[in-house]
């Protein structure tokens, strides 16, 4: 599995990671089932910490993305491409309000205006 990190991107490296996931989910590259690499691994190819890769894999877990079990790995679970766009564009979303300086609890309220 090949991911690049954008050197221009601010957002932690674990973030970051866990974007380049779910970019990899959205576009079909990673299917329903699909073992991830080893923390070790992906970070040896990405140049950073086993801890961070754990990190963004944690998250992409908290998110319903993927599955870590200890001895088993990351498996990716059905919740698939529309879910993983979904939280792209959040994510995108997120990004744009703080570069706009929009606070979080301002976001908040325009979303639930925008409902």
């Amino acid at each position: 599995m090949l991911l690049r990190l954008d050197d221009r991107d601010t957002a932690p490296l674990h973030e970051k990671i866990a974007a380049g996931l779910r970019r990899a989910l959205a576009a079909g590259d990673l299917g329903v089932g699909e073992r991830l690499p080893s923390a070790r691994e992906l970070g040896s190819s990405l140049g950073v910490n086993m801890h961070t890769v754990l990190r963004a894999y944690a998250q992409l877990a908290d998110e319903g993305l993927v599955s870590m079990r200890r001895g088993r790995g990351v498996t990716v679970l059905a919740a698939g491409p529309d879910r993983a766009e979904l939280h792209h564009r959040i994510r995108a979303l997120v990004d744009e309000a703080r570069r706009l300086g929009i606070e979080h609890e301002e976001l908040v309220v325009m979303i639930e205006e925008a409902r």
